[in-house]
């Protein structure tokens, strides 16, 4: 986070992550920073907002920490502080041994991927991908402003993960065609055993099947509505330390997967703002950007 001595630090935690949180909190201090730790009751969801009182206390800080059990990163507090300059790195679901194994990793090297990979992004009208298990997807993604979550937030307002390693865009509204097909494991349901087949249309997902774990996607997504089933992100893992586990906010980050994401992307520069953000991790893409093919089988092609 570059954080200086003279910078004031926040931890947002909940019960779940309390002793991730506590962690922080004497990590921080032991650098001699001031540092406030603040409990929150768990969310709902993913995209939930914090309390009113601590969606402002984020806004006057140097530098924020959210390890909680569900992801603060898609919300409006987080946004509005980042607006403000607020450096903040969220960690939903993180776990010691998550944090351990991907924290170790070379963040510089990561970086360095992410960003050339963003530099592609830019210069892409339609994303392709396709899967052994079934995938065959068009994104358009013309004039759409690529992230990269590199885990070296130094910068006022830089946000992301961590652990992290990530390049990924909001696709273009109404314009994704396709099928996609969750062979890893989607968030806030764990690893699938059974693929979900996600049906897309005109950049909607209008049909869900596949078994257990389908019926759990379509359980999460039925309280928010339309906007919830919105093809809201493309991304790809460049963090050459993490493993599929079941966790998301590790799955997404591994290399040589993409991860799709259905509900709120106005983070990310999309118009829709919904408490509901849902990655589902595609294993063994082939992915072309226009006519470059930069992946295939989860390999990829180009030099990073």
């Amino acid at each position: 986070m570059g954080t200086k001595q003279n910078e004031k630090i926040l931890i947002v935690t909940d019960e779940p992550l309390r002793t991730l949180g506590y962690s922080l909190w004497k990590a921080a201090k032991d650098f001699e920073n001031e540092v406030l730790l603040t409990e929150i009751l768990p969310r709902k969801s993913n995209g939930e907002e914090p309390p009113a009182e601590v969606a402002e206390l984020m806004k006057k800080f140097d530098v924020v920490f959210c390890p909680t059990s569900k992801s603060l990163t898609h919300t409006d507090a987080r946004r509005a502080a980042s607006a403000l300059g607020v450096r903040i790195a969220t960690l939903p679901g993180v776990t010691e041994e998550i944090m351990v194994r991907c924290m170790n990793a070379d963040y510089h090297a990561i970086a360095r991927r992410t960003h050339a990979l963003c530099a592609m992004l830019e210069k892409t009208s339609v994303v392709r991908v396709t899967s052994p298990a079934g995938t065959d997807i068009t994104m358009p993604i013309k004039g759409r402003t690529a992230h990269a979550s590199s885990g070296l937030f130094h910068e006022k307002g830089q946000s992301g993960n961590l652990p992290t390693g990530e390049a990924y865009l909001a696709p273009l509204e109404g314009q994704s065609n396709g099928v996609v097909v969750v062979d890893g494991s989607m968030a806030m349901v764990g690893m699938v055993k059974t693929p979900i087949r996600i049906v897309v249309k005109d950049g909607y997902a209008t049909e869900i099947n596949g078994g257990v774990e389908a019926d759990q996607f379509k359980k999460l997504l039925e309280p928010h509505g339309k906007d919830a089933y919105t093809v809201a992100e493309f991304g790809i893992g460049t963090n050459d330390k993490a493993m599929i586990t079941g966790k998301i906010i590790e799955d997404e980050k591994v290399m040589g997967t993409i991860h799709i994401a259905f509900g709120d992307n106005k983070s990310m520069g999309g118009s829709v703002r919904v408490a509901s953000h849902l990655d589902g991790l595609v294993k063994s893409p082939t992915v072309w950007f226009d006519e470059n093919m930069i992946m295939t089988d989860g390999k990829f092609t180009i030099e990073l």
